[in-house]
């Protein structure tokens, strides 16, 4: 794998995001926990991928004295899913930031020749006026992925950062050399791509496991 800065890449190593992507890994693990736990680690993610939000003191009346506080200030945010397996992230990444508007791009990978197939994008109006947060957990080839930061770039966004649970090298060049000013927020870098184009040793199919279908 290339050499990234921390510009690029941020690794989402706390133990306890470490512990729920073992859980969230084992094959035995429910459709019903699976959900749960993608959303817990969406959480994780969206923690680090809003630490530098702009910030501005305010005054608080609690009920014994007027304190001093801190709120979020600067630009709006927007959050966009790669369907269909980003909104297993979605809910979990609003609960955090629930005035966040949101956006939808469809895109899923040719069986045959792996390129990213584009058939759905519904997208705020405002996207340059807002950080974007780009659900897609599983960056694998980082075909889908590409195409949905262009297609988002497209609508006027500058200033985007993806949550992906799981990446593989592959995925990571693939954005590092299409959208350089996008970093990564990740769990895990996985090892490497099967013929099929899925990570291993990766956590499966995740569209699938999230929705029970195959």
């Amino acid at each position: 794998m290339a050499i990234r800065s921390s510009e690029q890449l941020v690794l989402v190593d706390h133990p306890l995001a470490q512990h729920k992507l073992a859980l969230i890994r084992d094959r035995t693990t429910t459709t019903r926990d699976f959900r749960w736990l993608m959303g817990e680690l969406a959480a994780f993610l969206c923690y680090e991928a809003t630490r530098d939000l702009e910030m501005e003191q305010i005054d608080v009346e609690t009920p014994l004295e007027t304190a001093r506080a801190a709120q979020i200030s600067g630009k709006k945010l927007g959050v966009v899913a790669v369907l269909r397996a980003g909104l297993g992230m979605l809910d979990a990444v609003l609960d955090l930031v629930p005035v966040a508007r949101v956006g939808f791009v469809g895109v899923y990978r040719d069986e045959a020749t792996l390129a990213p197939v584009e058939y759905y994008c519904k997208l705020p109006g405002d996207l340059e006026e807002r950080d974007v947060l780009v659900l897609d957990p599983m960056l694998a080839t980082g075909g889908s992925a590409s195409a949905a930061l262009r297609l988002i770039k497209e609508q006027g966004s500058r200033s985007i950062r993806l949550l992906s649970v799981v990446a593989a090298p592959a995925g990571l060049d693939r954005i590092a050399a299409d959208h350089p000013d996008v970093t990564v927020y990740t769990a895990a870098v996985d090892r490497g791509l099967n013929e099929d184009g899925f990570i291993l040793p990766g956590l499966g199919d995740a569209g699938d496991r999230l929705f029970g279908t195959r």
